[in-house]
Order: C-alpha cells, then sequence, then structure tokens
C-alpha cells in the first residue's frame, strides 16, 4: 500500500508542476480516502488549493494538519499565506509567530511576518523581520527584495516629511 501511495503522490507532485492542479487533488482525495490523516497528503492538497486560489478550503487543510501536529511549521506558515492573500494579516501574523515559537530562526515565517506587517504599515518593524530573516539565510530572495523595497518606502516617507513645514 504504501509504495502506491508513494506514487500517487509522485505523480500529484509532477501534475502541480505542470500545473495541473485539478488532476492532482483527484489523486489527493484518493489517497486521503485511503488515509485520512496522511500529514504529507493533508498539507500537499492545501497548497494545491492554495495556488488555486481556494483560500478558504486551503486553510481548512492547513488547519487538520495542525490539529494533527500542533508544530508542523510549513503548515503554520502556509496558512498564515494563505490569510495574507485574504487581507486577514493580524490572523497571519498570529501563524508566524506560532512557526516563531517552533523555531525562532525560520528565515520564511520572519520574512512572511515582514510581508504582512508591511501590509499594515508597520514598515520599521517589517524591515526587522526582513534583515532577521536575511541573517539566517543570506541569499533568500524575497527577504532581500522585501527589505530593499521597504528601505525605499522610509526614505521616501523621510524625504516626504523633510519637506513638511
Amino acid at each position: 500500500m504504501c509504495a502506491k501511495i508513494d506514487r500517487m503522490l509522485s505523480q500529484a507532485y509532477e501534475l502541480c508542476e505542470d500545473g495541473n492542479f485539478l488532476e492532482a487533488l483527484k489523486l489527493y482525495d484518493s489517497i486521503l480516502k485511503k488515509e485520512p490523516q496522511n500529514i504529507t497528503v493533508l498539507l500537499d492538497k492545501g497548497v494545491t488549493l492554495q495556488n488555486l486560489g481556494r483560500l478558504k478550503q486551503s486553510i481548512k487543510y492547513y488547519d487538520k494538519v495542525i490539529y494533527l501536529d500542533p508544530e508542523n511549521i510549513q503548515a503554520l506558515i502556509n496558512k498564515g499565506a494563505s490569510l495574507h492573500s485574504s487581507k486577514k494579516y493580524y490572523d497571519a501574523i498570529r501563524c508566524y509567530d506560532l512557526a516563531l515559537k517552533i523555531d525562532k530562526k525560520s528565515p520564511m515565517a520572519l520574512a512572511y511576518k515582514g510581508l504582512s506587517l508591511g501590509e499594515l504599515g508597520n514598515l520599521k518593524d517589517a524591515l526587522k523581520h526582513f534583515k532577521k530573516a536575511l541573517s539566517l539565510e543570506k541569499d533568500y530572495d524575497l527577504a532581500y527584495i522585501s527589505k530593499d523595497t521597504v528601505t525605499e518606502l522610509l526614505k521616501s516617507i523621510q524625504k516626504q516629511k523633510s519637506k513638511t513645514p
């Protein structure tokens, strides 16, 4: 049974890589009928739903993973990303904070938290999170680009303030 499920998972992964998300979902559903608590499949199905823009559904799958494995950092970060995409920035930050309680050196949780902080207008804290993520992973493109963007925004705001009498 395990070998068959591994093949199905590989096939679903390939389908997702090719952008064929709906076919991948069918495979995930087949596996979940046999193994409803398979964390890998639940997580991958959540990611696939997220890629389809079905954010509420993806969050339900991340919640299932978190229920089964409360310290699953990937599920917490992915749930945060879905919440962020739904413009629920405070809820997203709570997910990233939970992930950071488990691993305070998670560059992804730090950078994603920075993105949500930035959306809330908290640019200085966002910058701190991007810098910390980069201190842990120097080549992290998302953190690097976001750090530069926030730095330019802060400079622009400062320039505007200095022009105002």
